[in-house]
C-alpha cells in the first residue's frame, strides 16, 4: 500500500472520500479531473476513468471503477486508462470492482450513474480530433434503446436510418420529435421521453416544442408533416439493418480457467467456491461477460497480467464488442459473479462492504487526506415505517378446511403448532381503504395447514379485487409492521387446531400446548412497538439471559424476572404480557441476584445462564432485480441505482431488503403471470439463500401496482402522483412529464379513427405531398431528396393519404374540431407550387377532381393550418390581459373534454386560467388554499373535474 501511495498521481488525491461519481479524462496520457458540468458527455476520441463511491447501510464504502473507451480513442490512451484504473484501485485497498466499458456497449450499471442518458459526442482532446463547436446548434438524429437505462446512439440524419423496430429522437433547433417505430418497445418509448425532457432542459433552455410521431400514422396534427419534411418528404422506410453493434452476446454456463505464466488452464468439474485459491487469478468465461477473479494475496503484477489475459482472450475468441470484462477481488464478489456457481457458502468473516468504515478512514489517512465524518458514529435505532393505526384487525386460525375467527381477547396469541390468517384494514391519509393480508406459519405447524392458509388467503385477496398487500410470514421472522399490529404479540408452545392435535397423536408426541395452569417460561425481548415480542421457551434456568426479562408461570403464581442488563421497556412489556395471559394476576417480582427458592423451584433448580448480548443482524442494502428463465434455470439481473421509475407497469420485479422480499407486480402484467408471484418469490429466496446467505424463512410479500404500502415505498423516493397514473409505461411517462393532454388526444385518435381530425390529417398529408412534388422546398438541413423513382413512390403514398382523408371527410359531412394537441407552436405554412398542382392532376387517384379542389382551397388560405370558425365566438369566453393576450378562460374551454379548447396555454396548469370566482365554484376552494396542498392531492382534485 505504501508504494502505491508514494507514487499516487496528484489527480487521485482524496479519491473515494466522497459519495457519488468522480470522473477523469485521459489528456496527454495523464488523468485530468472532469468538471461536474461535463459529467455525462463522453467524446468518442477520448478515454475516461469513472469512480462510483457508494455508502452502505452498514456504514462502509463500496467502489466501482469503470474505464470508458471511445470508439476513436487511441490504443495508447486506452492503455493509460487501464493502467490508471489499477492505480486508483490500489489506493482504495485493491477491493473495487473494475469494469471495462466500450462506447455503445456500456453496462447498465455504468449508464445508471448518468440518468436519463449519456450524450455521445464526436471529437476529443487527442490530436487529430477537433472539438465540436457546441455553441452552434446542429440537428441530430438518435436511436434510443433500453427499458430502464437508455443507450443513446447518434445515427446519420437520413431517412434510411429510421426503421419500424426502434425509437428515434430528432433534435432540431426549435422542436424535438420522438418517432416511435410501429414494432418498438413500449418501455423504450417511455424512456425516450425522459431523454427528450433532458435535451429540452439542457440544450434548449426548456423553450422548445415536443412532438410524438407514430410510425405509419398521419394523425398527429401538422407535426407528422413537419417531421417528414425534414427528411425530404414522406416515403416508406426500410427494415432494420443489423450491424455488429446490434449483436448481443449470448450468456453461457461459466467455464473457469486459472491464469498461469503459460496461459489459461481450464478447471474441470462443477463450479464451486472451493475451486478459487486465494494466491491465484482466474478467468470465468460466461459468453456475454468475462470475469477476472483475483485472490487476496496475489501481487500487483499478477493482477495486471490477469486483466491483460482477459483482453487477449476476448480478442482471440473473436467475441462481439459488447462482451463485458469485469474484475472482482476475493471477498468482494458481485451477485452476478456468484450466481454462476451452484452455491456460495458464506465465510465467517465480513465481506463485500460489511467491514465498517475503519478501513476507509485508515486508507484515506495514508493518502494524506483529512478524513471528515469517516469515524464510526453510534447508530441510533431507526423506527421503520409502520402501518397507520386505528384500523380494523381480524385474525383467523386454520382449523381443518376452515378458518376460525379469534375473539378480541385472543388476538395477539399465537401457537407454534398452528397457522393463522391476519387481515388489517386501514386508511392511509385520504386514500381509499388499504389492506394488509398475511399468513403466519408456526414452526411446528403441519404442511396441510400451510396449504389451507394460503388457499383461503388467496380467496380473501381475490374477493378484495387483488388490492391487499399479501404476505407469508414464518415464526421467528416477523417483520416490524406485523409485530406492531399486536399489543402485545406472544408466541406459545403447542397448538389448538385439529390438524396439530391429530399430528401429535399419530406421532405419539407429548402435547406441550400452553394452558392457563401450565409451568411456562416466557422471554421478553424488544425495545419498542415494532419489535416487542414475547416467546415461550424451555422452562429451565439455562434459558435465562441477563440482558432480557422473563415471565415464570407456575400454577397460580407468576413471577417477573429482570436481568441486570434488561431495559425499562422490556420490564414494562413483561407486566403487559402477564396481564394479557392471566388478567388480574398478582405478580411476584424477582431481580437478577435476588430470586427466591420458589422461583428456582419452578425452573427445576438454579443453573448458570448466558450474559452475552444478542448480536444484531448486519444491516444490508436493498436490491432490485428483474428475473428470467434461461433454459429452465431461474436467473436474476440487478437494477442498479434503482428508482420508482424502474417499476414498469408491464413487469414483475423483486425487491430484496434482506429483512423482507417483495414481489412487485405491474398493472399491465398478464393475469396468469400475476398468479405466480409467490412461486417466483420463493425461487428467488432459494437462490439468494444459496448465494447471499438469505434466510429461507425471510418474509415474502406480493405487492401490486397502485397498492404499495409504506414499508415498501420507503425504499424509493416515492411520488404518489406517479403511482395513480393509468396506462402503459409510455402513457404513464407522458402524463408524468408533459401532462395528460397528449395521451388524451392520442386516445381519441385511436378510438374515433381517422375521421376525428380531418383538417389535421389533411394538413399533414398536404405537407408531405408538397415536399414530394416540390423538392426545392426541402429545408437546408434536411436529408437529401431521393431519386425521381423514390419521389414517385413518395408522391403516390402522400396523394393516397390525402385522398383517404378527403374521402372520409366527404362521407362524414362535416369535420369536427380536433382536440387540443401537445405541440404548442403553430405549424409552418407549406405553399404548394404550380408544378405540384400540374403533377397531381396526373396522379392515379380515384377522385382527381376532389383532390385538386381541396388543394386549391388550402392554397387560397395561404396555410395548411386552417382557421377555426368558432374563434370569434370563443373570444367571448376569455378575458384579455393588459398586453392583449388571453389570461383567463371559462371552464367550458379549459376542461379536457371541451369541444372548443383554449389555445396557447400550459396544459399542465389548466386550473390557473380560471377566474377566481369560477375556480372556487369548480374546485370548491380558493386558489391560495388549493396551491398550499401537496401536488399529488392537487392532481387528484383536478382529475375529478377534468382539469388534469
Amino acid at each position: 500500500m505504501s508504494s502505491s501511495t508514494k507514487n499516487l498521481d496528484p489527480a487521485f488525491q482524496g479519491v473515494g472520500q466522497r459519495i457519488g461519481t468522480e470522473i477523469w479524462r485521459i489528456e496527454n496520457f495523464q488523468p485530468v479531473p472532469l468538471q461536474k458540468s461535463d459529467y455525462g458527455k463522453f467524446y468518442s476520441g477520448d478515454s475516461y476513468i469513472v469512480l462510483q463511491t457508494t455508502a452502505t447501510k452498514g456504514g462502509s464504502y463500496i467502489y466501482d471503477i469503470h474505464f470508458w473507451l471511445g470508439k476513436d480513442t487511441s490504443q495508447d490512451e486506452a492503455g493509460t486508462a487501464a493502467i490508471k484504473t489499477v492505480e486508483v484501485d490500489a489506493v482504495l485497498g485493491g477491493r473495487a470492482v473494475q469494469h471495462r466499458e466500450i462506447q455503445g456497449h456500456e453496462s447498465d450499471k455504468f449508464l445508471s450513474y448518468f440518468k436519463p442518458c449519456i450524450i455521445p459526442l464526436e471529437g476529443g482532446v487527442a490530436s487529430g480530433f477537433k472539438k465540436p463547436e457546441e455553441e452552434k446548434f446542429e440537428t441530430r438524429l438518435y436511436v434510443c434503446r433500453g427499458k430502464r437505462v437508455v443507450k443513446l446512439k447518434q445515427v446519420p440524419f437520413a431517412r434510411s436510418s429510421l426503421n419500424h423496430d426502434d425509437v428515434f429522437i430528432l433534435d432540431t433547433e426549435n422542436k424535438i420529435y420522438q418517432f416511435n417505430g410501429a414494432n418498438s418497445n413500449i418501455q423504450e418509448r417511455a424512456k425516450s421521453l425522459e431523454v427528450i425532457q433532458y435535451l429540452k432542459e439542457k440544450y434548449h433552455g426548456g423553450m422548445c416544442d415536443i412532438a410524438i410521431i407514430d410510425d405509419g400514422k398521419l394523425v398527429a396534427e401538422s407535426d407528422s408533416g413537419e417531421f417528414w419534411v425534414t427528411f425530404g418528404g414522406f416515403a416508406p422506410i426500410g427494415k432494420k439493418v443489423t450491424t455488429e453493434d446490434d449483436v448481443i452476446p449470448e450468456s453461457t454456463p461459466g467455464k473457469l480457467y486459472s491464469i498461469t505464466d503459460n496461459g489459461l488452464k481450464m478447471e474441470e468439474g462443477t463450479l464451486s467456491k472451493a475451486m478459487l485459491e486465494n494466491n491465484k487469478c482466474y478467468l470465468l468465461d460466461c459468453g456475454a461477460e468475462v470475469f477476472v477473479w483475483v485472490g487476496r494475496v496475489t501481487q500487483m503484477e499478477e493482477r495486471k497480467a490477469a486483466c491483460q489475459a482477459a483482453e487477449e482472450f476476448v480478442v482471440n475468441q473473436n467475441r462481439p464488442k459488447a462482451t463485458r470484462i469485469t474484475r472482482v477481488i476475493q471477498g468482494y464478489e458481485t451477485h452476478s459473479f456468484k450466481s454462476k456457481f451452484d452455491s456460495w457458502p458464506m465465510s465467517s468473516g465480513m465481506s463485500g462492504g460489511e467491514d465498517g468504515r475503519g478501513k476507509v478512514a485508515a486508507l484515506l489517512k495514508q493518502q494524506g487526506v483529512d478524513v471528515k465524518g469517516a469515524k464510526t458514529t453510534p447508530v441510533t435505532e431507526e423506527v421503520p415505517p409502520l402501518l397507520e393505526g386505528g384500523g380494523k384487525l381480524e385474525v383467523w386460525r386454520i382449523n381443518g378446511s376452515a378458518k376460525t375467527p379469534l375473539s378480541k381477547d385472543e388476538i395477539g396469541k399465537f401457537y407454534s403448532g398452528d397457522c393463522y390468517i391476519i387481515l388489517y384494514t386501514y386508511h392511509s391519509g385520504e386514500k381509499k381503504e388499504e389492506y394488509y393480508l398475511c399468513c403466519w406459519m408456526g414452526k411446528d405447524s403441519i404442511q396441510d395447514d400451510h396449504m389451507m392458509a394460503i388457499r383461503l388467503a388467496n380467496t380473501m385477496c381475490n374477493s378484495l379485487k387483488g388490492r391487499p398487500v399479501q404476505g407469508r410470514i414464518v415464526q421467528g421472522k416477523e417483520p416490524p409492521q406485523f409485530i406492531a399490529l399486536f399489543e402485545p404479540m406472544v408466541i406459545l408452545k403447542g397448538g389448538v387446531s385439529s390438524g396439530y392435535k391429530k399430528f401429535i397423536t399419530e406421532k405419539g408426541l407429548n402435547d406441550e400446548t400452553y394452558t392457563a395452569d401450565s409451568v411456562g417460561l416466557i422471554r421478553i425481548s424488544g425495545t419498542s412497538a415494532h419489535n416487542n415480542k414475547a416467546v415461550q421457551v424451555d422452562a429451565v434456568a439455562t434459558s435465562l439471559s441477563t440482558t432480557e426479562c422473563f415471565l415464570v408461570q407456575s400454577g397460580s403464581s407468576v413471577f417477573t424476572w429482570h436481568g441486570n442488563s434488561s431495559t425499562f421497556e422490556q420490564q414494562q412489556l413483561a407486566a403487559k404480557v402477564a396481564e394479557f395471559l392471566k388478567p388480574g394476576v398478582s405478580l411476584k417480582h424477582a431481580k437478577e441476584g435476588t430470586e427466591s427458592s420458589a422461583f428456582w423451584f419452578a425452573l427445576g433448580g438454579k443453573q448458570s445462564y448466558t450474559s452475552k448480548k444478542v448480536v444484531q443482524e448486519i444491516v444490508r442494502d436493498p436490491h432490485l432485480y428483474t428475473f428470467s428463465f434461461n433454459k429452465g434455470k431461474f436467473e436474476v439481473s440487478e437494477v442498479s441505482n434503482f428508482t420508482q421509475d424502474d417499476l414498469l407497469t408491464e413487469d414483475i420485479l423483486i425487491l430484496d431488503t434482506h429483512a423482507e422480499v417483495f414481489v412487485w407486480i405491474g398493472q399491465s402484467v398478464d393475469t396468469k403471470e400475476k398468479q405466480k408471484a409467490f412461486e417466483i418469490g420463493q425461487k428467488y429466496v432459494d437462490l439468494a439463500a444459496a448465494l447471499e446467505g438469505l434466510s429461507s424463512d425471510t418474509p415474502l410479500y406480493k405487492v401490486t401496482e397502485g397498492n404499495e404500502p409504506c414499508f415498501f415505498t420507503t425504499y424509493f423516493s416515492w411520488d404518489n402522483t406517479k403511482a395513480i397514473t393509468q396506462g402503459n409505461s409510455f402513457e404513464k411517462k407522458l402524463s408524468s412529464l408533459f401532462g395528460a393532454v397528449l395521451s388524451i388526444s392520442e386516445s381519441n385518435d385511436r378510438s374515433n379513427g381517422s375521421n376525428n381530425s380531418g383538417p389535421t390529417q389533411r394538413a399533414s398529408a398536404l405537407a408531405a405531398l408538397s415536399s414530394a412534388f416540390n423538392p426545392s422546398s426541402t429545408p437546408k438541413n434536411a436529408a437529401p431528396v431521393p431519386s425521381r423513382t423514390g419521389r414517385g413512390s413518395q408522391r403516390a403514398a402522400a396523394v393516397a393519404a390525402l385522398s383517404s382523408v378527403l374521402t372520409a371527410e366527404q362521407k362524414k359531412g362535416t369535420s369536427e374540431t380536433s382536440p387540443a394537441r401537445f405541440s404548442r407552436s403553430p405549424s409552418p405554412s407549406v405553399p404548394i407550387s404550380e408544378d405540384t398542382k400540374n403533377e397531381s392532376a396526373n396522379s392515379e387517384v380515384e377522385d382527381k377532381t376532389e383532390v385538386s379542389t381541396e388543394k386549391e382551397n388550402v392554397v387560397g388560405s395561404g396555410s395548411v393550418e386552417e382557421s377555426n370558425g368558432n374563434d370569434s365566438e370563443a373570444k367571448q369566453d376569455s378575458i384579455t390581459d393588459d398586453n392583449g393576450g388571453e389570461s383567463v378562460f371559462s371552464y367550458e374551454r379549459l376542461n379536457t373534454k371541451s369541444t372548443n379548447p383554449a389555445r396557447g396555454i400550459d396544459y399542465k396548469q389548466r386550473e390557473s386560467y380560471l377566474s377566481d370566482a369560477e375556480f372556487k365554484t369548480v374546485l370548491g376552494m380558493t386558489k391560495e388554499a388549493f396551491y398550499k396542498q401537496p401536488k399529488w392531492k392537487q392532481d387528484m382534485q383536478k382529475r375529478k373535474v377534468d382539469l388534469f
